[in-house]
């Protein structure tokens, strides 16, 4: 039988700075059906949350699914070095 030695490395998990987050909005009002109309996606929330506002005054439509989405990166810690 062949003996596996597994260690434990500790990672960090970070925001990828390299690459823009993501916000997005896509309403659910409605009794049976909800309404589906989406914002598209954008790097930052002012634009989905305007969107809202202008959508909730057309429509009188008041409940949103909200979506963030970032990428991440794991990184392994530097541990001290060795006395």
């Amino acid at each position: 039988m062949t003996r596996r030695v597994f260690r434990y490395v500790p990672f960090s998990v970070e925001q990828d700075a390299t690459a823009e987050p993501e916000y997005e909005a896509r309403c659910v009002s409605g009794d049976e059906i909800e309404c589906g109309v989406e914002s598209g996606a954008y790097n930052d929330p002012g634009p989905v949350e305007e969107w809202q506002r202008r959508h909730t005054q057309e429509t009188g439509h008041r409940r949103y699914r909200r979506n963030f989405g970032d990428y991440a990166v794991l990184r392994p810690l530097v541990c001290g070095g060795a006395s």
